[in-house]
């Protein structure tokens, strides 16, 4: 056979193989991908996903600079893992932990109390009962907690030092039956998504003062900051909601995934878990544009950027995603 013949024959193959691997990564049109760099070991990002075992409910996930941390609300455990490789480093008992956050040296892990856990090597500084503990979101300002929470009649967020959990402030959040939920930091201001009202709330972070309340979509949850601009997930909309941090107008809704939870920014782009559908949906974050979307765990929920590589919590089915 000649090689012009078989150069003939394979062309069809090659093609076919190459508009299936774009399609299966989300829209991509041109590809230098070949199965046979992989045989003779000229690797590429062929795989996409990697999956860690981690309890049996993960929820949330912090980043503390070179390691992770993961929450697992039914096992009633904290994992830390290595960033590089998955490795796991160590596991603590914990009261129903749920919402994670690193404070540039320690871990705080919203439970039954709101703990505090020495980074380096998970000793336990202090557990602190503050009204509102136990959700999925908290937020660090620079020197304070914020925690989401739910009284009888109304919702609030409150202020905690982070230096000895000394509560500094209880602050109200929206109509009676508010529900805040997720919670996000602007480098000034608080932002407090209302999952009952469909509105996220902007307070002074110095003193609390509400600045204003701004409608986005239905069940707003999880919230994130670009720099420049909120983005709240709308878990009954499927949609993400862009808003401009200085004056809290609407700059765009962007259809994501089913019941999207957990945000996150990983410097250029936003991602976002969507819950009910398994995946998470990446977005440029200057002007929403879909740039793919990638299947991970059942639920995933909590979300965490390493400065290379974004992790994912997979309530569904105890595992730990890393994209």
């Amino acid at each position: 056979m000649s090689k012009a013949t078989r150069l003939t024959l394979l062309a069809p193959l090659a093609f076919a193989w190459l508009s299936g691997s774009a399609l299966a990564q989300g829209g991509v049109t041109n590809s230098t991908k070949n199965p046979n760099q992989v045989a003779i070991l000229h690797w590429y990002p062929a795989n996409l996903t990697t999956s860690f075992r981690v309890g049996q409910v993960p929820t949330g996930v912090a980043f503390d600079g070179a390691n992770i941390w993961v929450t697992d609300l039914l096992g009633q455990t904290v994992t830390k893992l290595q960033a590089s490789d998955g490795a796991v480093l160590d596991t603590f008992a914990a009261n129903r932990p749920a919402g994670i956050i690193y404070d540039g040296a320690n871990i705080w892990i919203s439970g039954s109390t709101l703990s505090k856990v020495r980074a380096s090597d998970g000793a336990v500084l202090g557990q602190f009962h503050v009204p509102g503990t136990g959700g999925n979101f908290l937020a660090f300002d620079g020197a304070n907690l914020w925690v989401p929470g739910i009284a009888s009649t109304f919702g609030f967020v409150v202020k905690v030092r982070a230096s000895d959990g000394l509560v500094l402030g209880t602050f109200h959040i929206g109509p009676p039956g508010s529900v805040p939920t997720g919670v996000v930091f602007d480098g000034a201001n608080i932002w407090v998504t209302d999952s009952v009202a469909g509105t996220v709330t902007k307070l002074r972070a110095s003193d609390g003062v509400v600045l204003g309340t701004f409608p986005v979509g239905l069940v707003p949850t999880g919230v994130a900051f670009d720099g420049a601009n909120i983005w709240v997930a709308n878990s009954a909309a499927g949609t993400v909601t862009k808003l401009r941090a200085s004056d809290g107008a609407v700059l765009g809704s962007f259809p994501v995934g089913l019941v999207p939870t957990g945000v996150a920014f990983d410097g250029a782009n936003i991602w976002v878990a969507n819950s009910a559908a398994g995946t998470v949906t990446k977005l440029r974050a200057s002007d929403g544009a879909v740039l793919g979307s990638f299947p991970v765990g059942l639920v995933p929920t909590g979300m965490a950027f390493d400065g290379a590589n974004i992790w994912v919590a997979n309530a569904g089915h105890g595992g730990l995603s890393k994209l």
